[in-house]
């Protein structure tokens, strides 16, 4: 019960930080804040359904493909910003 309280608590800073970088992206138009908001998004959601998983289960693994995306998400926000910068 405490195991999933706690990703619950965890999922709901993902998901604070993806509202924030939600709210830049509007502002700005950056595509770097809009992937970082869905990336944010997708470790929210994989935080959530970890609590809701048993540990023993073999459907565990595609919880660390999903976040393993999510962070890859956020490299290629940083590449496309980068690679963004010397076209100009």
């Amino acid at each position: 019960m405490l195991r999933s309280m706690l990703n619950g608590a965890v999922a709901m800073g993902w998901l604070a930080c993806a509202l924030f970088f939600l709210r830049f992206w509007k502002q700005s138009n950056e595509r770097l804040f809009g992937f970082f908001s869905l990336s944010f998004l997708m470790q929210a959601l994989t935080s959530a359904a970890s609590g809701l998983i048993d540990a023993q289960d073999e459907r565990r693994n595609y919880i660390y493909v999903a976040r393993l995306v999510g962070f890859l998400i956020i490299l290629y926000a940083i590449w496309d910003k980068n690679r963004g910068n010397r076209r100009r």
